[in-house]
């Protein structure tokens, strides 16, 4: 039964989102009143913050709108302005319209924070206190802050309280329908296990035109294919990037015995990966990345290799718990009965078998003990609410790369769900600055 229930959490450290339980989001308990999708909004009149007179169906008639209800005085709002900020630089150039509903009462503190965050987009106020607005009334506004997205013809799209929700639904609504950044090849790579099942992705290039290869590996039970992998591939496609992404063995399309499977073997994989496209005439330099127990095995790899051949690394949730719960045989930190030194030689569950040699391995695991060897770039992006591998295992790896880069993400799960764009775009905007110096 232990081992039984430890194969549980390592089934969930996962490539996909869902490999954390999902939980209630802060809509379920503060935008119950908000207006429903597919309602019609509400027109308004207010004042901006230069005494001009604003009617909203009329200046923002056959436009996407960004209702950003908010105030000087509040905590959460002056945290969320950075997110705002960000959606409105993105999405203001696609059309959207940025309008900023302030609750505060006092016209110069006001004006302050709006001077003192450089907020750009339209401001507007009734000057009187938060729930004796009209403009809370009508629109259901109980907290703050809170957001609606209005579409072309007056309805709302979404209304929430989680900047993520929004900026997820907003780079949905607005991404490229069926296109695909570069070209794709499918190739066929000797692996630890057998043949390893690949998908090159690369920009259009002229002749003897060389650029970077980003290496993705993926998690425990996950496979090459997937938002996370795919939106960055196209991303760094789409800026001069070459990325190759593959499915370790005994998982997806490539051979290999599942219960063989085990880190070292997949670093294994992971090495032969990287031979197979230094020998690429195309490729000017080489990088990795990797997601739960891919992010171990990029930062292994990266330690055994160097950065005289690893030109940088970003971990995302890397999983080097894997190695803590195997020696100690727990799940979440609940003890289990059992010895943990001696495992079954596998475990048969949900029609996988993890094999004796995985736990063994995991165990004597010298993650962090290798990775320290590599002193390049790198990049860690951890959610604080990852309950399968805290954020404090990829704290861990900015201790010990010095001059890496760490960015916690509030409130994410492992799988990054609140919004996966968010994380593919740190991840690939890092990359972009790192290998190619913009």
């Amino acid at each position: 039964m232990k081992w039984k229930l430890l194969f549980v959490l390592w089934m969930a450290v996962a490539v996909s989102a869902q490999a954390q339980a999902p939980q209630a989001d802060a809509d379920a308990k503060y935008a119950t009143e908000l207006l429903k999708a597919g309602t019609q909004a509400p027109d308004f009149r207010m004042k901006t913050l230069d005494g001009k007179n604003f009617r909203f169906a009329k200046q923002t008639k056959g436009k996407y709108v960004l209702l950003d209800f908010w105030a000087s005085w509040c905590p959460d709002c002056r945290k969320d302005i950075p997110n705002v900020q960000r959606m409105y630089e993105k999405f203001c150039p696609q059309g959207v319209e940025f309008i900023g509903v302030s609750m505060d009462t006092d016209r110069d503190k006001w004006k302050d924070a709006v001077e003192k965050y450089g907020i750009r987009y339209t401001q507007v106020s009734e000057l009187v206190k938060f729930h004796d607005t009209q403009i809370a009334s009508l629109y259901g506004v109980k907290w703050i802050p809170s957001m609606y997205l209005i579409d072309p013809q007056g309805k709302v799209v979404l209304a929430t309280v989680m900047a993520d929700k929004m900026e997820r639904t907003l780079t949905e609504l607005f991404a490229p329908k069926g296109k695909t950044f570069g070209t794709q090849e499918s190739v066929s790579i000797d692996g630890a296990k057998g043949r390893l099942a690949a998908i090159i992705q690369k920009p259009v290039l002229q002749q003897g035109e060389q650029c970077p290869m980003v290496v993705l590996c993926h998690g425990f039970g996950g496979r090459k294919e997937g938002p996370l992998f795919e939106v960055i591939a196209d991303s760094l496609a789409n800026h001069g990037i070459a990325s190759i992404r593959f499915d370790f063995n005994g998982h997806g399309e490539s051979e290999g015995d599942f219960q063989q499977m085990t880190v070292p073997n997949e670093i294994e994989d992971a090495r032969k990966v990287i031979e197979y496209v230094s020998d690429l005439r195309y490729v000017k330099s080489i990088a990795i990345a990797g997601h739960s127990q891919g992010g171990v095995v990029a930062a292994m790899t990266a330690g055994e290799l160097g950065s005289e051949d690893i030109a940088a690394v970003a971990l995302l949730a890397p999983a080097a718990v894997l190695r803590d719960d195997a020696i100690r045989g727990t799940v979440m930190g609940i003890p289990q009965q059992g010895d943990p030194a001696d495992p079954p030689e596998y475990i048969d569950l949900w029609g996988k078998k993890l094999g004796r040699d995985y736990i063994l391995t995991a165990q004597r695991l010298p993650i962090y003990r290798t990775a320290v060897r590599y002193h390049g770039p790198a990049l860690i992006v951890h959610g604080t609410a990852d309950r399968v591998v805290p954020y404090t295992y990829g704290e861990r790896f900015n201790d010990i790369w010095a001059g890496s880069e760490y960015v916690e993400l509030d409130g994410f799960d492992h799988g990054f769900s609140q919004n996966v764009y968010r994380a593919c775009d740190i991840v690939s905007s890092w990359f972009i600055k790192t290998l190619q110096g913009r």
